[in-house]
C-alpha cells in the first residue's frame, strides 16, 4: 500500500513524507530540532508519524526556504510570530533575503557613513 493509497487524513511515515515532498529524511529530522511547531507523533522505536498538518507545515517551510528566500532563522521568527498572533510582514527581521545582498544598499551606506564619522572624530 503506497502513501497515495492512504486516506487523506492518515498519518505518514518519514519515508512517505520524504517521497511526497522531496525533503530528505535527515532534513526533516533537522527541521524538527529547529521548528517547535513541527512535532510528529512518535511511537515505539522512535518511529515518526506525520499528521496532515505536519505535512502541510513541511511543504510551507520548504517553500519559504527554497522559493521565497527565507533563512531558517527567518522562518523560525515568522512561525513564532504567527503563533503569537502577530503580523510577520511588519517585522523586517522576518522578511525574505533579497537575491545577492541580504542588507539593502541604503543601510550599508548609512553604516559606512557612520563609521567614517566615527573615524574622523579621532
Amino acid at each position: 500500500m503506497s502513501s497515495s493509497d492512504k486516506a487523506e487524513g492518515a498519518f505518514r511515515t518519514i519515508g512517505e513524507v520524504a517521497s511526497a515532498t522531496g525533503v530528505a529524511p535527515h532534513v526533516l529530522r533537522y527541521w524538527e530540532t529547529r521548528f517547535p511547531q513541527l512535532r510528529p507523533v512518535t511511537r515505539a522505536g522512535n518511529r515518526r508519524y506525520y499528521r496532515p498538518a505536519d505535512v502541510a507545515l513541511i511543504q510551507r517551510i520548504q517553500r519559504l526556504l527554497g522559493t521565497e528566500g527565507y533563512t531558517v532563522k527567518g522562518v523560525q521568527k515568522l512561525l513564532a510570530s504567527e503563533n503569537r498572533g502577530g503580523t510577520p510582514a511588519a517585522d523586517p527581521a522576518v522578511a525574505p533575503r533579497t537575491a545577492g545582498n541580504t542588507v539593502p544598499i541604503g543601510a550599508l551606506i548609512a553604516i559606512r557613513d557612520h563609521l567614517q564619522d566615527a573615524l574622523n572624530a579621532y
